[in-house]
């Protein structure tokens, strides 16, 4: 299957991670920073828009703060984040002007992508900064998202910005050529993947675990962050940030890095948040019956059903909704806390007023394909 190749006026997010753009040392490096800014430019002289989400606020305060490390601890990696990530944007503006483009720095978190009106606010934002010709440059809200700090290099934002803005590309940018069939550090004969059709458990096993020293991704953040964009209907590549000319080549559709194929049609982004936005808080598994009639009735998950619960999770919570050999069948917004579901589960509804475990309108199918 080809390639998408991207025309004038489609969106590319552009994800650049902390190992791409610090050096050895630890501090941003403007000469690789440079090169970047440079394919950015190149995009935009093409008619594509690029949007950038970028990394690095972290790693670029621990020079002025006199640490040499990353902090082990959240408010430590907080202090970190605030004194960076003025620095970092500053480095951003004035390379970015040196090429004659405006850069607007853009702070969300993942409530942003949860809370419908900042959903929209966000997205007004940055459609009125492409039709003022304006580069937005986005990172996570590092001084106040905890939950962010933990998960991994800014990936899963990208992804969401992706669906936020419709863009038609997502790439990610890192220190390796591209995804491996297996970890290259740890199986000498693993083999670069082209192009992905589906992201297996296999593929996310093999995927590898924490990126640099300076980095909270790795391999397997980058894996999420495909899948969240190509269930939302976006297509990714991870590719290096060292190649030459990457940005121009992989909008051209060279064959360049891995490319993971996006989903026939887009969700809705409804249906993301509910599927991404909220990280899971437990697990709900269930019967083959009741897996059949969610994936090919469409309909929503009874306490009958229901053979086991993990976690502790109150009513209202994001819960995976799991067979009994670990298949991930759905996700959702669960109705009864996980003390209620353990006695209710097996029962029928009508023993609960009929209330469902999970309503069809609030849960997420993500294995119909």
């Amino acid at each position: 299957m080809a390639r998408a190749s991207l025309s004038s006026g489609d969106r590319m997010i552009v994800k650049i991670g902390t190992s791409s753009l610090v050096g050895s040392g630890g501090e941003p490096d403007e000469k690789r920073l440079a090169l970047l800014c440079d394919e950015v430019a190149h995009l935009r002289a093409a008619g594509i828009h690029p949007i950038v989400v970028s990394s690095g606020a972290i790693a670029a305060g621990l020079q002025p703060l006199g640490l040499s490390t990353r902090p082990a601890d959240i408010p430590g990696l907080q202090a970190a984040a605030a004194v960076g990530q003025g620095r970092l944007h500053r480095i951003y503006s004035r390379l970015f002007a040196q090429r004659r483009i405006t850069a607007a720095q853009l702070l969300l978190t993942r409530y942003d992508f949860t809370n419908r009106q900042h959903y929209i606010n966000a997205r007004n934002t940055i459609d009125r900064l492409l039709s003022l010709d304006v580069l937005p440059v986005v990172n996570e809200n590092d001084t106040v998202a905890v939950d962010e700090i933990r998960f991994g290099d800014n990936d899963r934002l990208a992804a969401l910005v992706a669906n936020l803005t419709g863009a038609a590309l997502l790439v990610l940018l890192t220190d390796a050529p591209g995804v491996y069939s297996a970890d290259p550090r740890r199986v000498p004969s693993a083999e670069l993947l082209d192009e992905v059709e589906r992201i297996t458990p296999e593929l996310e096993r093999g995927a590898g675990g924490r990126g640099s020293q300076l980095a909270t991704g790795g391999m397997a953040s980058k894996l999420a962050a495909a899948w969240v964009s190509t269930f939302s209907g976006v297509p990714a590549v991870v590719a290096s940030s060292t190649e030459p000319g990457v940005l121009r080549r992989v909008a051209s559709g060279e064959s360049l890095g891995t490319y993971f194929h996006a989903r026939r049609k887009r969700v809705s982004a409804r249906r993301l948040w509910i599927a991404f936005a909220q990280p899971p808080l437990g697990t709900v598994v269930v019967d083959q019956g009741a897996r059949r009639a969610i994936v090919e009735g469409k309909r929503s998950l009874l306490p009958a059903g229901v053979v086991r619960v993990t976690g502790t999770f109150e009513a209202g919570a994001t819960v995976d909704v799991m067979t009994a050999d670990n298949q991930l069948v759905a996700r959702g917004a669960v109705r009864y806390a996980s003390s209620e579901l353990e006695d209710a589960k097996g029962r029928p509804a009508s023993e609960f007023a009929g209330r469902e475990v999970i309503h069809r309108d609030q849960l997420v199918v993500l294995d119909e394909e």
